[in-house]
């Protein structure tokens, strides 16, 4: 299926925005059907308004808000880290590269 840019107009400003032909491609490769309503712009600011006015992205931000890190002494290599959960002690505890070499291994 050939794509071409298409003329969309905003339901938040009336502004007129071009729905790209590789942006079509993206949102069909994901299987959606509707066009953005929105544009760009004020796609950005519903999601910001949306997140909390938070920076958005990945890595912890968004609607999740700040999570609470816990200190703790790797198991494995000594090193001493922050983990996302309260360690209880009847576990070993890994930095994020030990942890990460034991998943890899699994």
């Amino acid at each position: 299926m050939a794509f071409s840019d298409k003329s969309l107009v905003c339901v938040e400003c009336n502004g007129t925005f071009t729905f790209t032909a590789g942006e079509q491609e993206f949102f069909a490769s994901k299987g959606y059907s509707n066009e953005p309503k929105r544009c760009p712009t004020c796609r950005s600011a519903r999601r910001s308004q949306r997140d909390g006015g938070g920076s958005g992205g990945g890595s912890g931000s968004g609607s999740y808000g700040r999570r609470d890190m816990y200190p703790a002494v790797c198991a494995q290599c000594g090193k001493e880290t922050q983990v996302p959960f309260q360690p209880r002690g009847d576990r070993p505890v890994y930095c994020s590269d030990c942890f990460s070499q034991i998943r890899v291994r699994r």
